[in-house]
C-alpha cells in the first residue's frame, strides 16, 4: 500500500481510495473450534443487546491506517455504529476506521497456536488504535498458564486487569461450560455484571419453551387437585 491508495476529494484533501483496499481474499483462516467460538460471541450479542446500536463481526478486516494493511480480529465490537446500507460496495465491505469515525471498543483474539503474535504485534496495533479493551482467549494455554488475558487502555498503554466486567461498555466476559451448536465444551461468553451469561437466540427459545411447559404442568396439576375436591376446573 502507499500513495496509490490516495485519491482527491472535492476539497483537494487526500483520502483513501477504498477500491484499492483488500477487503477479502477468500482464504480460509480459522479452524472449526475458533469459528464456533466466534459465532457464539457474535450471535449472543445480537440476540441480547437488541436495544443498542452496535456492530459486532468475526474475521472482518479493520483498516486503521490507510498506509498499512488491515488487521483481522477474531471478533470486534464497535458501539454507536451500524452496518452500512449498501454493504456490497467496496468501501463498506470492511471496517474503515476513517469512515466509521472511530476504532472498535473491544477486540478478541482466540489463540490456536504460538504464531499469532497476540501478545506483541497485535497488542501493539490495538494499543495504537486505542481499542478500549483487548481480550486474548487462549483455551489451550499456548502462550502461558493464563487462559484469559484482559487488557484495558490507561493513558497511552495497555495494562492487564483481572476484572472481567468491562465497565466502559457495560459487558462482562466469563468462561462457561455447556453446549453450543451440538458441542459440549468450555466457551468464552458475554455476561452481565452479576455474572449471568448473555443468551443466544436458540437459548432464549429453549427457555421460553421450558417456561411454557412448566406453566402447562402447573395448570394440569391444579386441574387435577380441583377435580379431587369435586370442582370442575372448566367451570372456574
Amino acid at each position: 500500500m502507499g500513495e496509490q491508495l490516495l485519491i482527491k476529494d472535492i476539497d483537494n484533501c487526500d483520502i483513501p481510495d477504498a477500491n484499492l483496499l483488500i477487503t477479502e481474499d477468500d482464504t480460509p483462516v480459522d479452524n472449526l473450534a475458533s469459528a464456533k467460538q466466534q459465532r457464539l460471541l457474535v450471535s449472543s450479542l445480537y440476540s441480547s443487546l437488541q436495544n443498542q446500536v452496535f456492530l459486532a463481526e468475526a474475521n472482518v478486516g479493520v483498516y486503521h491506517t490507510y498506509t498499512e494493511p488491515a488487521i483481522v480480529p477474531d471478533v470486534f465490537v464497535s458501539f454507536d455504529v451500524q452496518t452500512p446500507e449498501n454493504w456490497w460496495e467496496k468501501e463498506n465491505r470492511c471496517y474503515l476506521v476513517w469512515k466509521f469515525g472511530k476504532s472498535p471498543e473491544l477486540v478478541i483474539e482466540i489463540v490456536s497456536n504460538k504464531k499469532g503474535n497476540e501478545l506483541d504485534e497485535k497488542l501493539q496495533i490495538y494499543e495504537k488504535m486505542r481499542v478500549a479493551y483487548y481480550i486474548v482467549y487462549d483455551p489451550h494455554q499456548n502462550l502461558g498458564e493464563q487462559v484469559l488475558r484482559i487488557y484495558t487502555i490507561k493513558g497511552r498503554r495497555y495494562i492487564e486487569t483481572t476484572n472481567n466486567w468491562l465497565e466502559d461498555i457495560g459487558l462482562g466476559v466469563t468462561l462457561w461450560t455447556g453446549e453450543f451448536e451440538g458441542r459440549n465444551d468450555t466457551w468464552l461468553r458475554w455476561c452481565d455484571q452479576a455474572g449471568s451469561i448473555l443468551l443466544t437466540g436458540d437459548e432464549r427459545a429453549q427457555q421460553a419453551e421450558q417456561r411454557a411447559q412448566q406453566a402447562e404442568q402447573r395448570a394440569q396439576l391444579l386441574a387435577e387437585r380441583l377435580k379431587a375436591l369435586g370442582v370442575d376446573p372448566d367451570s372456574i
